[in-house]
């Protein structure tokens, strides 16, 4: 349905709005610290590619069509309704880092561990929000290209790049970090 489509880019477009403040308020602070790896880059462009260009093409094109497949409509609005619960984590896991938000592995000067807001209950509630919009994305695109693919691929990434994240954090934080570590879940919340 046109209806799944739309709310799939819809959620695409208000990510980047609540994402480029924060990523212009980062340009002007100096790192002390970057580690992107040519693996993270390799996995991060099939993610783009899994997560973006694959849904385009199946959105205004019908190349992709003979992997279609059909879901019962309140799976769609599933979907919608998953994908809804994306966007709030994704803004509120935004708005809790403020400055300290960075598109890679990166630390600035001044960078804090931050522990409040969503960050109590999960360390990274930005990879959660991604997963969850990984698994709408095979709600609302019904395609097995485009679809079920984004998942994978973001496995895959989510992987490596927060063990590499969680690395970075107790050499950067130490105790701090580990006692936060026992504290709280990855991308659930700890019982």
């Amino acid at each position: 349905m046109l209806i799944f489509k739309i709310a799939y880019w819809a959620n695409t477009v208000l990510q980047l709005v609540i994402r480029i403040p924060f990523g212009m308020s980062t340009r002007s602070r100096n790192k002390t610290e970057q580690r992107v790896s040519p693996t993270e880059n390799i996995l991060l462009l099939f993610l783009t590619i899994s997560t973006g260009i694959l849904p385009l093409i199946y959105s205004v094109t019908n190349w992709l069509s003979f992997a279609n497949y059909a879901l019962p409509s309140w799976l769609g609005w599933m979907g919608i309704f998953i994908m809804t619960g994306s966007l709030l984590i994704f803004w509120r896991a935004h708005y809790d880092l403020k400055a300290n938000w960075s598109p890679s592995l990166e630390l600035y000067e001044g960078h804090t561990l931050i522990t409040n807001g969503i960050y109590k209950y999960i360390r990274h509630p930005m990879y959660a929000s991604l997963l969850l919009a990984n698994i709408a994305q095979i709600l609302l695109i019904q395609n097995w290209i485009a679809g079920p693919i984004s998942l994978i691929m973001f496995t895959f990434f989510y992987t490596f790049r927060s063990s590499a994240e969680e690395k970075m954090m107790m050499e950067r934080f130490g105790d701090q970090y580990s006692a936060y570590k026992k504290a709280t879940g990855g991308i659930l919340p700890r019982l």
